[in-house]
Formats: C-alpha cells, structure tokens, sequence
C-alpha cells in the first residue's frame, strides 16, 4: 500500500495536532511491562475442572517513559482493555511482570497496592455505567479524597469544584447526578475524578468511543491539554486510527493477544511494516473521495480465530495474503528493524534490506533459548528484542 495513502486514511481534521516535543526516552522507563500475559481457565464436568484456557493476552512487552503516551490498538477482542486491566492491577496476570517507577508490582497485595492508586488512575470506556447514578458530581469526584483520607487546602468541596472547571465543567454542577448530564460531559466527570489525586499514569480505556465524533475531539483536546498542564503519562486503549495517530507519540499494534508491530506514530501510519497494520490502516475511512479513488483497500479473509485455541507460530498467518510455510512453523519475534520501529512479521513490509533474514536469526535464537513451561511443555517468549 503507498505511504501516501495511509498517510490521508489517517487525517482528522477535527483533533489538533499532538505536541511536536517528544518526550526524553533515555532514562528509566515510567512502566515496564515484560511478556505479561493472562489466560482465563475454561472449566468443565461436576469436578469444574480446567479443560482450556482463553488466552486473552499471551506474552506483551512494552515500555512508556515519563510524559509519554502510548496508543495501544486493535481489533475488538485482541486484549487491549485485558492488559489495561492488569497494569492497573484490577486484574491479576497469569505470568509476566509490570514494573512501576523501578517497582515490581506484578504480585502486590491490594494493601501494598493501595498508596500506589494515587499514581495508577483509568478512565473508563462507557461513560453511563462508570458513574454511580445515585450519587450527586461532587460525591463521585471527591470519593478518591475520602478513599485515601487525603486532606485539602481548601477542603473537599473547593478541590472538587476546581477539578471540575479543570475538565471544562461548571462548579455549580457540584450537586447534580449524572443522568443531567450528556454522554461528553460524564466523561469529563469521570476525567474529574481520575485527575483527583494527581496520578503518574493514567490508563484510558477507549476513551471516546462511546461518545459522537463531534465530543470525540473536544474529549481528545482535552486530554492533550491536560497532559501538557499536568505533565500527565498516558497508555491510550483504543480500535479508532484517527484518534490514536494526533494523540499518541508511540503505537502499539495487538492482534489475538500479541504485540504485532511497535513504533512512533509518524512511522507508523507513513511506512507501515506488518500486513496486518496495513490492512487496518486500509480500512480508515477517507472524507475525500479522491482520495479514496486513489487507495488501494485490504480486505481480510476468514474471521479472528479464536482465543481458546489460537493458530500455531504466527497467529495472523491463516488471514494473511503474504503468510508461507515459515509463518506456520515458527512465531516470528518482534525484532527492530528500523530505529523505534519493532515488528513480528517473517515478511515485513516498507522494511530496509536484509530485515528477512534478521528475522530468521532472531526467531532461531528465540526458539534456541525460550525456556519450557511446566504445564504442557509450552514455550513462553522473554523479554522481546
């Protein structure tokens, strides 16, 4: 596909640009996250007895520094909100680790994980079920005060009236409920409440999906805005390319559990390397009808196979037009192959020359020194290259 078109399949005019300072990647990263994973037992029989497992996410790695935001996007089901889940610790993994700050707070206690929910903050997807309805604005954004018996200068109530203008929210509405509001403005409450303690990271779980594209770019503004004020980290769960590319500075592209391709978000949608963010990037709709003339349109064959019993190596082979022998023997790692720009693919795409051969010797290398699971002999990746 030419770089031209993923580049106009991206554009939305609506959201402003993102900040053209990326942030200091030289230091220790703010999270790490090291081929994390969670599989959900399927049991069956009078005993309840496991039979199976879902593996929702099988083996993700990933790094975000400080003032940093990361998209992670993908298909419905892939096992972005699982791993927002388990980051934010509302979900115990299967295996892995997730250091905060140079902390291991993979196996935490929820008591040792307490203080820690001071800087670990989400925003959740559907702005109507997040919000108690039978509590008034101030009661739902002060409750992270109460919760963490955090004293204000100016009490409780003068704090959450502030939070409240912050997100573009009058403070009057202190005393209302929820159903008074629309879809947009409980978002911003719930932003409000997010932003009460000051966290470190946040974790927006498809922020705007539930919302109309008109709202999409205020909410989106907002987040931006916030970001640059408060010196705010986010990890960004999302399916919406359009939204991902203005706000994102890294991309993270998940496909049945797996990271697929990691990379700047200029890169990224300018020389896309995996087929499978290819094809997405294809599917972006263009308002310019010249524009769509001109684009060559990836249609994917067959359906996602399913989490309980994913294809073998590679699990994009069975939709993907370029997959061959290799790609259902040996799971491609994801290897480097151009500065920032990691990819899992034997066949890459808009990749310098030689990327298929280094590919070979890192999945040799890979399959040479992944150590054994004890349940079934199942080999469980390290630390991605």
């Amino acid at each position: 596909m030419p770089a031209g078109s993923v580049v106009e399949a991206a554009a939305a005019p609506a959201v402003s640009t993102k900040k053209a300072t990326r942030p200091d990647r030289s230091g220790e990263p703010l999270l790490q996250v090291e081929n994390l994973g969670k599989h959900f037992p399927v049991t069956a029989g009078l005993l309840r007895r496991q039979v199976a497992a879902v593996k929702a996410v099988d083996g993700v790695s990933f790094s975000v520094h400080k003032g940093e935001t990361l998209g992670l996007v993908g298909e419905s089901g892939c096992g972005k909100t699982t791993t927002g889940r388990m980051i934010m610790r509302l979900l115990d993994s299967s295996f892995g680790r997730i250091t905060f700050e140079g902390q291991d707070i993979t196996k935490l206690s929820q008591q040792k994980m307490r203080p820690l929910r001071r800087d670990l903050q989400m925003i959740f997807q559907d702005p109507y079920s997040s919000l108690n309805p039978r509590q008034t604005v101030g009661s739902i954004v002060g409750a992270p005060f109460r919760l963490q018996k955090l004293q204000t200068e100016s009490g409780v109530k003068k704090a959450v009236q502030d939070l409240l203008e912050l997100v573009g929210l009058n403070p009057e509405h202190y005393n209302r409920y929820p159903h008074e509001f629309s879809g947009g403005q409980r978002q911003r409450i719930g932003i409000a409440r997010t932003l009460a303690l000051k966290p470190r990271l946040i974790v927006a779980d498809e922020p705007v999906s539930a919302l109309d594209v008109s709202i999409q770019a205020q909410v989106v503004n907002l987040l931006e805005d916030l970001q640059d004020e408060l010196d705010l980290t986010y990890v960004v769960i999302a399916h919406d390319l359009s939204v991902v590319r203005h706000i994102s500075d890294r991309i993270a592209v998940m496909y049945l559990g797996k990271i697929v391709e990691i990379s700047d978000g200029h890169d990224l949608y300018a020389a896309p390397m995996h087929p499978y963010t290819n094809a997405l990037l294809s599917a972006v709709p263009i308002p310019d009808p010249a524009g769509r003339r001109g684009r060559e349109r990836i249609r994917l064959q067959g359906d996602v196979p399913s989490p309980l019993d994913p294809p073998p190596a590679c699990r994009f082979h069975t939709r993907c037009w370029k997959a061959q022998d290799i790609c259902k023997r040996i799971e491609p790692p994801l290897v480097e192959l151009a500065p920032g720009h990691q990819t899992a693919c034997h066949f890459p795409e808009n990749a310098p020359a030689g990327a298929t051969e280094l590919v070979a010797r890192a999945a040799a290398e890979q399959e040479a020194s992944a150590p054994v699971a004890a349940s079934g002999g199942r080999r469980h990746v390290g630390k991605h290259r």
